[in-house]
């Protein structure tokens, strides 16, 4: 699936993927603080990687106290027996990336027209962008939004390309 493809979602989605054992607890302490708030209507979440990759292939979508507990429990299996490299490029392979686009395969093909292994650091970087809401956004009309965080995972890319777990992970 390319290098260029996982650097870019660890980069938007997971920066400290290589670190944890499949929950940031800063994170989520974070979304709680900021969920709690009032003033904030729209809900923040912080699943890793490992979270989104036991949610996609073990159960399904939408938020509850239930479902959240069976993915705390799918996620520490699959940390636990997989290990990051299978957990990562099992989320690659099955992440909705578009209207109906699943795994970066597929959105290779549709969005460039090529093979995820032949995507530039830029495709990738778009193809990323759109993640974690491939339903609302689109790479083929991106609002000013999108541009900037496309920026941001690219300096992202640049800054973590050399770190030697992320090197391991990719490689």
């Amino acid at each position: 699936m390319g290098k260029q493809a996982k650097l870019a979602v660890l980069c938007s989605e997971d920066q400290l993927f290589a670190e944890h054992n499949g929950f940031d607890w800063n994170a989520i302490q974070k979304a709680i603080q900021y969920n709690n708030n009032p003033k904030h209507h729209k809900v923040r979440g912080a699943s890793t990687i490992s979270q989104q990759t036991a949610k996609n292939v073990f159960l399904w979508n939408g938020r509850s106290w239930f479902r959240k507990g069976l993915e705390v429990y799918h996620t520490f299996l699959i940390e636990c027996i997989w290990g990051k490299r299978r957990i990562l490029e099992t989320y690659l392979n099955v992440a909705e990336m578009g209207n109906g686009i699943f795994g970066i395969q597929a959105a290779a093909r549709y969005y460039y027209n090529k093979d995820a292994k032949q995507l530039t650091k830029s495709e990738a970087a778009w193809i990323a962008t759109i993640l974690p809401s491939p339903k609302k956004y689109s790479i083929h009309k991106p609002v000013r939004m999108l541009h900037t965080k496309h920026s941001w995972i690219l300096r992202q890319m640049n800054n973590l390309e050399d770190d030697s777990e992320i090197k391991k992970l990719i490689n």
